[in-house]
């Protein structure tokens, strides 16, 4: 293993905590209607076992403020409507026939502040998350070093490269954190 590996590794542990940031955003409700909000519900079916809405039902946004639901298997939308009604969204889904609809209700000022502390948590840990993996590659860079893998001027360079990919993937979370404030305080 030598340098370049350690700071590919490095990277990528990174993107990785960039992705489930967002993916995480994607759950976090905001004045309009989206996919994400609902399709990793887990919902007990077919005796017991646990899926998510996604993969029980075609998830569409008709409208801003609408989520319509049409399940593939007509018996299972029932367990999706309880799935949804015990979920935190505190949200109401409408049985229609052979779908589910949800209509999400303006977000009240309060509602919308608390969602944005939850989606700053949310950015906090993905930070000390890229923190962490610097520290590991950090570490690394270490050992390599004292077993003769390269300089000590190498080493020094490559503590560097870490410190700026460390900058910049905390930079794009706050970039992906303002954009999605913004998001929710929109009216």
């Amino acid at each position: 293993m030598d340098i370049d590996d350690v700071l590919l590794e490095t990277e990528e542990k990174m993107t990785k905590t960039e992705q489930v940031l967002l993916h995480e955003f994607a759950g976090v409700r905001t004045g309009k209607a989206s996919a994400g909000l609902v399709e990793n519900i887990m919902v007990e079916v077919y005796g017991g076992s646990q899926m998510r809405i996604r993969e029980l039902a075609g998830i569409t946004t008709p409208e801003p403020r609408m989520i319509l639901l049409q399940p593939w298997d007509i018996s299972t939308l029932h367990p999706i409507e309880k799935a949804i009604q015990k979920s935190n969204l505190g949200i109401n889904p409408q049985v229609d026939k052979k779908a589910l609809r949800i209509i999400l209700p303006e977000l009240s000022t309060e509602r919308r502040q608390e969602f944005t502390k939850i989606v700053r948590k949310m950015t906090e840990d993905a930070r000390v998350a890229i923190r962490h993996v610097r520290r590991d590659a950090l570490e690394v860079l270490k050992k390599l070093g004292k077993q003769g893998g390269f300089t000590e001027d190498e080493e020094k360079h490559a503590e560097k490269e870490a410190q700026k990919l460390t900058d910049q993937f905390i930079a794009k979370l706050d970039q992906h954190l303002a954009a999605k404030e913004k998001e929710i305080m929109t009216v």
